[in-house]
């Protein structure tokens, strides 16, 4: 049979989709053809309706499946709406959107299928009944509608990454991707967290497989490693198939996890490997002989998912239990080995205050990360933090309906007052961090601070979209001067160091 992948990733950061590769290369060693379209303006214009009716008929896929996030869903569904009218060939849906959501997925009538989790082996199996013509109502993981009714059958148990197939990159438009990230290729040495954060789709995760299997979290076995050999075998392949790899990042949830795969992998990476690394952290799973392996193995940055300055938000509407005075001495670790550091942050939490705000701009401004990624908090469905949102009456459902992305705004209403102070906040927040800080700078950014804060709706919407020109006119000054400072760079979300940004031009 012959499966078309489509994967939307529009108005968004270019990506690589690990399980739509596993699910090609296992596919493909069935005896079936498989071909994927990735819908990127990076890559290619999005096509029109015409256009992507015409291109589907010239494909003439026996199935097409999608693996769709849930900020592309509202863009899926439009996809799914023009597949149907230019194909009658099932109509699949995976992806988190599907684990999260999946009788919202099924009622749209979009979708004949649905696939919940991980579904290497379930999607194999369901294209092999197809083929046959068999029934494939008993398939796991799957969900339909029977008999006017929504049926979501269990999952499975998780697969063995160690038994899964070679990754077929051959899909995917893979230098033309490398190109475009300007070198960085992602990998994966493991899937599954120990954690269970609200807003995070792991927690919903765990909870589904282990009702549908009757297991223990310990049983489930959620945390689960490709053998280091597998991943060393992978990164021999790229950079001996592509040109111009510049940096390998971890897209693991948490890398340093298992302090002896680290030790393990930074062994044998080194021997064979000088291309610099970016990994995933924890501040309570990282220590000086984490970070002297990693350091000796090359790895450039390390990434902290820290979210909110403010220990009570963290701890109350997040559940992450980690103290500040942690998150520093992680930084610091990082720091002391040589490495960059790299903080996720989010602002417009449900039940944050303005205080709680100014608490993650004083935390950025004592800890001083070499880097610090910025994002408006999203309810993804079914979480925890969802219900939060709901239950405070914060979230604005039509916003929601089509965000694409979570950097240029919120969907939750906090009030006007504080919904401006918000969007002052995720426009320059590097001028709140270095006003808060021991920077040489802060006085000035105080007061390019308060200028901003002084704007009232009007005056802020006619200035807004000049303000990143305007960072980057100070900081060069700045440079100049050989004054150290936070300043919007690489994308309008994140602010880096100036003396990262000045070694690296």
């Amino acid at each position: 049979m012959k499966i078309l992948f489509i994967y939307p990733n529009a108005n968004s950061q270019l990506g690589f989709n690990y399980g739509i590769a596993h699910m090609s290369a296992l596919l493909k060693k069935a005896g079936h053809t498989v071909a994927l379209w990735q819908l990127c303006e990076d890559i290619d214009p999005l096509p029109s309706k015409e256009d992507f009716m015409k291109r589907l008929k010239y494909m003439a896929p026996d199935i097409v499946g999608f693996s769709v996030v849930t900020n592309q869903w509202p863009y899926a569904k439009k996809l799914a709406e023009w597949a149907a009218e230019a194909t009658s060939v099932p109509l699949v849906c995976g992806g988190i959107h599907a684990m999260a959501a999946p009788e919202e997925t099924l009622k749209t009538s979009s979708f004949d299928y649905i696939f919940r989790g991980e579904a290497e082996d379930a999607f194999l199996e369901f294209v092999e009944k197809i083929s046959r013509g068999e029934d494939v109502s008993e398939v796991r993981n799957l969900g339909f509608r029977q008999n006017g009714k929504i049926r979501i059958n269990p999952v499975r148990p998780l697969p063995d990454l160690r038994k899964l197939p070679f990754k077929d990159y051959d899909i995917f438009d893979f230098q033309r991707i490398i190109d475009a990230k300007n070198g960085w290729v992602g990998l994966m040495a493991s899937r599954g967290c120990p954690f269970s954060c609200t807003y995070c789709f792991n927690h919903q995760m765990v909870s589904h497989y282990r009702n549908d299997l009757n297991c223990s979290f310990k049983q489930l076995n959620y945390i689960r490693h490709f053998d280091v050999e597998q991943v060393i075998d992978e990164i021999k392949y790229l950079v001996r198939t592509y040109r111009n790899i510049k940096m390998f990042i971890f897209d693991d949830d948490l890398f340093t996890f298992y302090r002896q795969y680290v030790i393990d992998f930074c062994m044998a990476y080194k021997k064979i490997c000088s291309i610099p690394f970016v990994v995933n952290a924890h501040v309570g799973f990282f220590d000086e002989e984490r970070a002297r392996c990693l350091s000796e193995a090359n790895c450039k940055i390390v990434k902290f998912g820290v979210e909110s300055g403010s220990e009570s938000v963290r701890k109350k509407v997040l559940q992450r239990h980690m103290k500040n005075e942690k998150i520093i001495k992680a930084i610091m670790t990082a720091h002391q080995f040589g490495m960059h550091t790299s903080v996720f942050l989010m602002i417009g939490l449900p039940d944050e205050t303005h205080e709680d705000v100014m608490a993650t701009i004083r935390l950025m401004g004592k800890a001083k990360p070499g880097r610090y990624r910025w994002s408006f908090f999203f309810p993804y469905p079914d979480t925890k933090a969802y219900e939060i949102s709901a239950n405070g009456k914060y979230i604005d459902y039509g916003e929601m309906s089509h965000m694409v992305n979570f950097t240029e705004g919120s969907c939750l209403n906090f009030g006007e007052e504080h919904n401006l102070f918000l969007k002052k906040v995720g426009r320059v927040m590097p001028w709140f961090v270095n006003a808060w800080s021991d920077l040489p700078v802060a006085d000035f950014y105080r007061k390019k601070v308060e200028e901003v804060l002084s704007l009232d709706k009007q005056a802020w919407g006619e200035k807004e979209d000049r303000l990143i020109g305007e960072d980057k006119k100070i900081s060069e000054g700045f440079v100049k001067q050989g004054l150290s400072h936070y300043a919007i760079k690489y994308n309008p979300f994140m602010g880096v160091i100036s003396d990262y940004f000045i070694s690296e031009d």
